[in-house]
């Protein structure tokens, strides 16, 4: 935690908020969510893996929270939160912490933002210095919108949704509720629409469509997601953006998709949901992914995955299982060539072997019966 909680929690509180099993004593009080090194007895930590144990045991941490199955493993230690899924419960307390040490701002409009005067602006809203809200605009109930940020015109703003310091979301673009976008980034920007001129030179197409955003999406810092040539580019419900993304246009990305940083995705690729596609990964355009890939950092995707399946590689992609074999083929490459010399080099002077057997006839003197 960035700072401590005062008042601290009692592990009584935290099993009332957020659920689980409590082992131990409901009244001690906890101050902050640490790692088992850095622990010390006001902390509560976690662990998720058996290979954890041993750093447990060490650690001076007030109480853990652990999976039953673990469980026994800290018999030792006398406080325990016990959930089936340890690290979602870490999550959901590292959220309820961060709630109580960075409450959020009383609601109100900054007196340095400019807000057209036909934009809707939520009373329960948060905006903050330099924010400039455009014509037709609506923000939604309890929204934020941090200093500098830029909404276009006839921008939509779901209720919860916070744009962090420095976000643009140009004209014509809806950002559903509850959803985060981190400083930097540029939603609605021109998609690469470019006609040849002959016999040199480009025709710029202008890019008509918007970018529609569904709820409980986070968006990291500095990514690109360009609005759509004629129709919207797409990121579904529940889709969790890295930093430094290039979503193209026309894209659609399906429902609970995670996408790592430096990835990219060209124009009018058509994501799966439930898809993982790992940091520094391309996506060529006018293909599609199909739910449930799991796509390894730095692959290239070249042709649509119509399987489910974990894929790696640069080109072509396939299966990782497969990848891995042929990798390991690859490694060998510079022996196997060496060997295949040598063969062939063998079946050459075999060749000219039986050539001149067969110019020269029979040894002289040979019976013809040998």
């Amino acid at each position: 935690m960035r700072r401590t909680l005062n008042p601290p929690l009692t592990l009584g509180e935290i099993c009332a908020a957020l659920g689980g099993a409590l082992q131990g004593d409901v009244s001690l009080q906890v101050d902050r969510l640490t790692s088992l090194r850095s622990a010390d007895e006001r902390s509560i930590s976690f662990l998720v893996r058996p290979q954890q144990r041993e750093a447990a045991l060490a650690s001076r941490a007030a109480a853990y929270i652990v999976s039953p199955a673990l469980a026994p493993a800290l018999s030792g230690k006398a406080n325990l939160l016990i959930d089936p899924q340890p690290y979602l419960y870490y999550a959901r307390l590292a959220a309820l912490m961060d709630l109580r040490v960075n409450p959020l701002p009383v609601p109100a409009v900054a007196a340095s933002a400019r807000i057209d005067a036909s934009a809707s602006v939520s009373p329960t809203a948060i905006i903050e210095d330099c924010v400039v809200i455009g014509a037709g605009t609506h923000i939604g109930d309890h929204a934020w919108i941090g200093a500098g940020t830029v909404v276009g015109e006839h921008c939509r703003i779901g209720a919860h949704t916070r744009l962090h310091p420095g976000v643009s979301l140009l004209a014509d673009c809806d950002v559903g509720e509850r959803v985060i976008i981190h400083s930097g980034t540029v939603i609605g920007s021109d998609g690469f629409g470019f006609a040849p001129r002959k016999p040199s030179g480009w025709q710029k197409i202008p890019q008509l469509g918007g970018v529609v955003i569904g709820n409980d999406v986070e968006i990291g810092a500095n990514c690109c997601i360009d609005r759509g040539a004629l129709d919207d580019t797409v990121i579904e419900d529940g889709c969790k953006l890295d930093n430094l993304i290039q979503v193209a246009h026309n894209v659609r990305i399906g429902e609970d998709t995670a996408i790592a940083a430096c990835a990219g995705i060209a124009g009018s690729a058509q994501i799966g949901k439930r898809v993982q596609i790992g940091g520094a990964s391309g996506i060529a355009g006018h293909i599609t992914v199909c739910d449930d890939a799991i796509i390894s950092t730095m692959t290239l995707i070249s042709r649509s995955v119509t399987k489910p399946g974990f894929y790696s590689g640069i080109f072509p992609s396939m299966e990782n299982a497969q990848w891995e074999r042929a990798a390991a083929v690859v490694r060998q490459l510079p022996e196997l060539r060496k060997r295949v010399r040598r063969l062939e080099q063998s079946s050459l002077e075999q060749e000219q072997s039986r050539s001149l057997r067969a110019e020269t006839g029979p040894d002289e003197g040979a019976d013809e019966n040998d």
